[in-house]
Formats: C-alpha cells, structure tokens, sequence
C-alpha cells in the first residue's frame, strides 16, 4: 500500500537497549586463549561471538558481564577492565532498537566449557580459541576489534 501524497512514512519508535558480555581469559601452556560460543542467525548460519546478554534486574554491567560468561560458556571469571562499548540499530516489527553492548575483559577463575547452563540455549557450541587468532574467527568485525583490543592490552600495547 503506498503512502498518501505529501504524507511522511510513518516511523517507528526508538528504544534503547543494554547487554554486556567480554572476553573471558585463560592462560594455559603460557598461550593466552578466549572462550567464544556458536549460534545460529535467523538464516540458520552459524556465528561465533563473544558472549553477552542482557542486564537482569539491578544487576551492574560487570556482573552481567561475568553472569553471562558463566551462563554462556560454563566459565566462572572474574572482571578486570572495561574494553569498549559497541552499539548498533536493528528493528523488530514494531519499534527501531539502538543497542549498547558493554565488553570487559575477564580473568577466568573456574568452570569448564560447556552450553548446559545458557538458559535461552542460543549457544549451540563454546570453544577456546588463541586470543591471538580470534579475530580471524569471531563473526562480527565489531567484536574482532573488542578482541583485538582485549590482546593488545594483555600485550601492553594500547
């Protein structure tokens, strides 16, 4: 149905939305590696990402960030620093949503891999990667710079 003559397209609202996640790491065998997870886009495609998700109740950013490390990837970790912020559009089919995703870096402190606990079960698989390799693998060039950027201060090199 197309618009009447001299009449705007009608817009839809905008909302702000918060999650927080990171780059949760380990050290083993002196190689610095990263826990990712896989899931499925709306075309059935696999991703590999950082893990994240949203802010429960009055929960802080750094304690969602640890929470959904630990719900995502089965790995207890503990935040260090803050690595940046990535925001992005998208539109459901009744509103426009201007999404902020807040991601630490994280020392993990305990747990093992596993996508048992992820209560939305979005994960469908949780690997460690090389920190120094995982922006080759992450899916999303906003999340290969938050990594790269998670290396380079690991490295000492801002």
């Amino acid at each position: 149905m197309s618009q009447p003559v001299g009449r705007a397209p009608r817009r839809l609202p905008a909302v702000e939305e918060r999650s927080a996640g990171g780059v949760v790491v380990d050290v083993q065998g002196g190689v610095a590696r990263i826990a990712v997870i896989a899931r499925r886009n709306r075309a059935g495609r696999l991703e590999w990402c950082l893990p994240k998700g949203h802010i429960e109740g009055e929960e802080t950013l750094s304690e969602t960030a640890a929470r959904e490390v630990a719900e995502e990837t089965g790995i207890e970790a503990r935040v260090l620093i803050k690595l940046g912020t990535i925001d992005y559009w998208f539109a459901t089919g009744d509103r426009r949503v201007h999404k902020f995703v807040h991601h630490y870096l994280l020392e993990a402190i305990g747990g093992f891999l596993t996508i048992e606990n992820d209560p939305d079960q979005e994960a469908v698989d949780v690997a460690w990667l090389p920190l120094k390799d995982a922006h080759r693998h992450l899916t999303f060039p906003n999340e290969r710079r938050i990594a790269r950027e998670a290396w380079q201060r690991l490295a000492g090199s801002e």
